[in-house]
């Protein structure tokens, strides 16, 4: 095997795995994980300020759960 097959198979092997991963990416489970993440953290950010700013943290939150979220 020569260093040009060995390249193309390391990049049909890096192309496999891109779509792999943006597979794994919308699935529902990482849906899951993303919204637990971004729950924790508004609510984490609503009792560190007290509820001041609970509109403005549930802005935040949705805007990045449509950025990494698929639903």
């Amino acid at each position: 095997m020569g260093i040009e097959d060995l390249g193309k198979k390391a990049g049909d092997f890096v192309k496999e795995q891109t779509e792999n991963v943006k597979e794994s990416l919308g699935s529902e489970k990482a849906e899951g994980v993303s919204d637990k993440v971004l729950d924790g953290a508004a609510e984490f950010a609503d009792r560190t300020t007290g509820g001041k700013f609970g509109d403005q943290i549930e802005d935040i939150r949705a805007t990045l759960d449509e950025k990494f979220g698929t639903e």
